[in-house]
């Protein structure tokens, strides 16, 4: 048995997972970011010695211990680099697992993790060489190749978010300007509906979905709206595809997947919005007589992080 930790912002998720990336039990507690590191630490290792309490009443042992992180760590998977949302920096998680539990444990990006769940249970099972890109409040990436995660030299690869694709009306976090998650984002698709609404784009049923009130509005009614036909909607929906196929495009052109999932909040819109990314993406493809890569939405939800996390040792 393994177990898998997924640490969000909002919540510590954590499970028992079987050698087929099945959940047999799941436990969570509040993150409550504001009480910093060691408190969340110690409510990790509690959740873990829960959990590996009753794998071992059962006569299991636990293999290892995985961890999803919404930021980066060493590639030792002792230190945690970096994490903007919980406020962490070169903080000694996977170190202090290690000791605690005397088990191997494996640090990596949630993106990566939820990337190498699909692979494992879900839409890119079966796929050697899979790309995953969840599309949220920024864009994240997982790269498997070869059925193993490739994360660069240094720990810090796939970072998908932040490939250069145009130029914007404004900056990236990062600090750079074009950044894909600058355009492809639901905070792009958000921020750009704001724009041309502020522009005097008034003729949209946005406005009476949002009761005119700009702060409702999220990346659903936009999708929505653009379902139901409404010009501006489509005109910032298009926007968002046209350059989020680029990056696709661009990625096929550089390490030619199988397939491609798509997850993230705005992998909710299904079908609608695939249909506009596979009839947009063979613009920048080189080779588009030759197939390329399928692209799909992803299926595991809110169960990625802990498999994939579970799952690390397969990977490393």
């Amino acid at each position: 048995m393994y177990i898998g930790v997924d640490i969000g912002g909002t919540a510590i998720k954590a499970g028992i997972v079987d050698e087929s990336g099945d959940i047999v039990k799941k436990k969570e507690t509040a993150t409550n970011v504001h009480r910093g590191y060691e408190a969340i630490e110690k409510d990790i290792i509690d959740l873990i010695s829960d959990l590996k309490k009753e794998v071992e009443e059962k006569g299991n042992t636990v293999k290892s211990i995985g961890i999803g992180i919404p930021g980066i760590a060493d590639v030792n998977h002792d230190i945690v680099i970096y994490c903007t949302n919980l406020k962490w920096r070169n903080v000694p998680l996977g170190k202090n697992l290690k000791e605690h539990f005397n088990l191997p444990v494996y640090i990596e990006n949630d993106a990566t993790v939820a990337g190498l769940a699909e692979a494992v249970k879900g839409s890119t099972k079966g796929y050697k060489n899979s790309l995953f890109l969840t599309l949220g409040t920024g864009v994240g990436g997982s790269i498997i190749i070869n059925d193993k995660i490739f994360n660069g030299s240094h720990g810090i690869g796939s970072e998908i978010g932040h490939m250069i694709v145009g130029e914007n009306f404004y900056d990236c976090n990062c600090g750079n300007n074009g950044c894909l998650e600058t355009f492809a984002s639901a905070t792009a698709l958000i921020k750009y509906t704001k724009k041309l609404i502020k522009e005097g784009y008034k003729d949209t049923i946005i406005m009476d979905k949002i009761d005119g009130d700009l702060d409702k509005l999220n990346a659903k009614i936009i999708f929505d709206s653009a379902k139901e036909g409404d010009e501006l909607a489509n005109k910032s929906v298009d926007r968002m595809v046209k350059y989020l196929s680029i990056g696709i495009g661009s990625l096929i052109n550089i390490m030619d997947p199988g397939i491609i999932a798509i997850g993230g909040g705005i992998s909710k819109a299904g079908e609608f919005l695939l249909d506009k990314i596979r009839e947009e993406v063979p613009k920048y493809v080189i080779f588009n007589e030759v197939k390329f890569a399928d692209i799909v939405i992803a299926q595991l939800k809110n169960d990625a992080g802990i498999i994939g996390a579970a799952m690390l040792h397969n990977f490393m």
